[in-house]
């Protein structure tokens, strides 16, 4: 087992590794490519193995808990577990590339989070989070905020999150109840720079996903906006033998805010690369700075 970095998660003081694993990918069809039981089990404990300590689902991730619940629950003491609320409890997989059917009411959350708890064969949550950053007003009008609030006082949860994102980030992080955010962001994924650090700096741990840019910029994959943007940027000779997609790894790991970055894979060999990328440390710092000069003249930038 590798020594993975650790970070303190905010004020939640939960240190975790710099490293966390997406479980999204264990979700299978019809939303996500077919994952059979031996290869969900298999990069599970591959991923503790590895050191790994922070594990990220939801229950609108298929069959995502329920995997980690049948080959992870007599782990349960080595890894923080995080999961999602506000995804309708019972709704049918919404078809793939759509958004599925999320609620934030009382009875909805209460039903999610027991639901949760039965999957993954744990009787706490280390970190809920309302899941497609809904506004404060929905958090507010039906009793969802006060419902997770609740769940944290009563021990069930221990603490709030919120999985957040324009254009409703900033109140979030303004109303001062919300100890963790997991917020996208990568080398062209910029977008959420400067929310990141004013959320770190108001206290919060720092959940990053999407730290690998979806695998954007390798492997010939020339579409949408982030390969645009790396294309643009012509990064190639900050390289210095890396590929691109080790160089969006450790720029991602370089922000100094950053507690964990998730990251979601079915292959260990893949596994094992993000943590060898890990261990690589920090991008150089003239380095760091000369990226992110050359991502800022192409759009991708805060």
């Amino acid at each position: 087992m590798a020594d993975l970095p650790k970070r303190e998660l905010g004020r939640t003081g939960l240190q975790v590794t710099k490293l966390g694993y997406g479980a999204m990918e264990l979700r299978g069809a019809p939303r996500g490519r077919d994952v059979s039981e031996t290869q969900a089990e298999i990069i599970l404990h591959a991923a503790l193995d590895a050191g790994i300590n922070y594990i990220d689902t939801s229950i609108d991730y298929g069959v995502s808990e329920e995997r980690i619940g049948r080959y992870l629950a007599d782990r349960r003491s080595e890894y923080y577990l995080a999961s999602k609320c506000g995804c309708l409890v019972g709704a049918t997989p919404a078809p793939r590339g759509a958004r599925s059917p999320h609620v934030f009411t009382r009875d909805n959350i209460l039903a999610g989070v027991e639901q949760s708890l039965a999957r993954m064969h744990t009787d706490y949550l280390d970190v809920l989070q309302f899941h497609i950053s809904p506004s404060r007003q929905t958090l507010e009008e039906h009793g969802a905020l006060e419902t997770v609030l609740e769940l944290k006082r009563a021990g069930t949860i221990r603490f709030v999150g919120m999985s957040g994102t324009l254009p409703h980030l900033a109140d979030h992080i303004a109303m001062g109840v919300f100890d963790v955010f997991q917020i996208p962001y990568s080398a062209v994924e910029r977008e959420h720079e400067a929310l990141i650090t004013a959320a770190a700096e108001a206290g919060a741990g720092i959940v990053i996903r999407g730290g690998a840019a979806k695998g954007a910029p390798t492997e010939g994959k020339q579409a949408g906006v982030q390969w645009e943007r790396w294309q643009q940027a012509h990064l190639d000779d900050l390289l210095d033998g890396m590929t691109p997609m080790e160089f969006i790894l450790r720029f991602t790991f370089t922000h100094p805010d950053l507690h964990t970055n998730i990251v979601g894979t079915i292959n260990s060999d893949h596994l094992q690369h993000n943590v060898d990328v890990l261990l690589q440390g920090p991008l150089p710092a003239d380095v760091y700075a000369e990226a992110k000069r050359r991502l800022d003249a192409v759009g991708s930038a805060p």
